[in-house]
């Protein structure tokens, strides 16, 4: 297991502007890594780098569109040239579109797969032959609990998390005979950053995250830990485990109960602009790590939900243990 000293490795972190990817870099800052921050808001970055700096860090700000492989490549030499080498690349950049697939603009759904899905892969294809040179590296791939289960309304967002999932899968084993190069996987649950609301919007709804919420800092901490300690898969907040063991077991039943909840939800929800948010351009205002969703009624409502979710498990297992025995019976 690899147990590396942070200070003074280089550290690579796509959608480093706000959300996740500000809190990831400001949890690197602390260990005195030497960090390389990318996002298509030059200026919202820069301000990034500049705490990342007050915290101890070397940081420069590389203004990188994730979907322009071009422009992945050249970050990517950047990094190489700043640090001599690139020890740690989080490839961390997600947008979402919410809306009925139908009524959502197709040039949305593409652009949604263009940032979670090509963007990613863009972002190995330029890092992983530098480990191959150097022997060593850490990619980090930042997925979602939606890498397990479908999310209605979110069609694309759905498509492109599974698909990041089997990438990261696929790429993992072909790297498997590189002990020194590894692939990670982080699958936060809800997470509290301005994520959903600079999303694209096309219910005509405001959009809230259902409890439990957790703190954006939690899942950089977790980021760390992987960059130190490289394993397979890590996850934040148990609700993760509990959506996967749903999917597992009844994925049709799962995803209709969330698109009966979701559709209930937009029923009640006041009214709000439609808008292609920020997938075509940055935010006007990047807004930090925070997005202001977590509350303690939200605390103490994520605990029933987690509660109510395991039962509906165990509630589904049994549901489906009965139904093979009694097809078992027939069938004697």
């Amino acid at each position: 297991m690899i147990q590396r000293n942070l200070n003074g490795a280089t550290v690579v972190i796509t959608g480093a502007s706000s959300g996740i990817g500000q809190a990831t870099a400001e949890a690197f800052a602390r260990r005195h890594a030497r960090l390389v921050l990318a996002a298509r808001d030059g200026a919202a970055l820069e301000e990034v780098a500049a705490g990342c700096r007050a915290l101890g860090a070397e940081a420069i700000a590389v203004p990188t569109d994730v979907t322009d492989a071009g422009a992945v490549q050249r970050l990517a030499e950047r990094a190489r040239a700043f640090g001599g080498q690139v020890d740690v690349w989080v490839s961390n950049v997600g947008v979402g579109a919410v809306g009925r697939f139908h009524e959502t603009p197709m040039a949305a759904h593409e652009q949604v797969i263009r940032a979670n899905l090509i963007g990613h892969m863009n972002d190995a294809h330029a890092v992983v032959p530098i480990f191959l040179r150097q022997g060593h590296g850490t990619f980090i791939n930042t997925i979602s609990l939606g890498g397990f289960a479908a999310a209605p309304f979110a069609a694309a967002y759905s498509a492109s998390k599974f698909g990041l999932r089997g990438f990261s899968e696929a790429l993992r084993a072909e790297l498997a005979a590189e002990p020194g190069i590894r692939v990670c996987d982080v699958y936060p649950a809800f997470i509290d950053t301005p994520g959903l609301l600079h999303g694209a919007n096309y219910t005509g709804r405001a959009l809230s995250a259902p409890p439990p919420v957790y703190d954006a800092r939690r899942v950089a901490e977790t980021i760390v830990g992987l960059a130190r300690h490289p394993r397979d898969m890590a996850v934040v907040g148990q609700v993760v485990h509990l959506v996967r063991l749903g999917h597992a077991l009844a994925p049709s039943w799962i995803a209709r109960a969330m698109a009966r909840f979701m559709a209930a939800y937009f029923r009640r929800a006041r009214p709000a602009p439609v808008t292609d948010g920020n997938l075509f351009a940055p935010p006007r205002v990047a807004g930090g790590i925070d997005g202001g969703l977590r509350a303690p009624r939200q605390r103490a409502a994520g605990r029933f939900l987690a509660g109510a979710a395991l039962v509906a498990g165990v509630a589904v297992a049994i549901a489906l243990l009965d139904r093979r025995g009694a097809r078992g019976l027939r069938l004697r």
